[in-house]
């Protein structure tokens, strides 16, 4: 796996790169993709770090894998290219956001790509970043959780007043050792339809991220 990532994500990365497991896995996706089919398309294996360059990160939101239906995964977590139908837990994800800040739910439909955020320095991560088609979690524990957890483990060491996004149980163990001394981290129930009326719908955390980047002086996301 040729590793063409952000040159600043590269350089924060490095040394994972030369890792034992990460050779283990570059051979493991390299394998898949000649075997199968594997999404994202390898171009977009690192899109996340590729439209949100370290230095430019204002808010992480966690994912755990790609989707895996065809079409669907793109690169950033919850998204899909526009025009395709919208997965279950980025319409919650919509509503969410459309009761919390007004935005029209119809006019964030039509905009299944997540790209106008990240641009806007929202990383949009997923712990896994690739997947075998209609195959659900198959890409885990084969060495992407570690290099995501390095990366986000970098986010809070050396960056200050980001905001973290943890929707459900697994991001919230992934995040569980952001130093929330320098940095606001929200939690909620995840927007899939099995929780997202556990408390996720209601828990406002677009305007409360928003507030928070502005406290610090920060420009806020436009999130349409």
């Amino acid at each position: 796996m040729d590793v063409k990532i952000d040159p600043s994500w590269k350089n924060i990365l490095e040394d994972e790169f030369g890792k034992e497991y990460f050779k283990s896995l570059s051979e493991f996706v390299r394998a898949e993709y000649k075997s199968g089919i594997i999404y994202p398309p390898p171009k977009n294996i690192f899109r996340a770090f590729d439209l949100t360059p370290f230095d430019q990160v204002k808010v992480v939101i966690l994912g755990q894998d790609p989707y895996h239906g065809p079409g669907q995964a793109n690169g950033l977590c919850f998204a899909v290219g526009d025009g395709v139908r919208l997965p279950p837990s980025l319409q919650n994800i919509y509503k969410e956001l459309s009761a919390d800040t007004g935005v029209p739910f119809e006019a964030l439909a039509k905009k299944g790509d997540l790209e106008r955020w990240a641009k806007q320095g929202v990383l949009l991560l997923n712990a896994t970043l690739t997947v075998r088609a209609r195959t659900a979690g198959s890409h885990q524990n084969k060495g992407w959780e570690e290099f995501t957890d390095a990366a986000i483990k970098a986010l809070s060491e050396q960056r200050e007043h980001l905001v973290f996004i943890l929707w459900g149980n697994y991001a919230r163990s992934k995040g569980a050792h952001i130093d929330r001394t320098k940095h606001c981290v929200i939690e909620s129930p995840h927007p899939s339809p099995f929780s997202a009326y556990n408390g996720f719908f209601g828990s406002k955390p677009f305007s409360k991220t928003n507030a928070y980047l502005k406290e610090q002086g920060i420009d806020p996301i436009d999130w349409l």
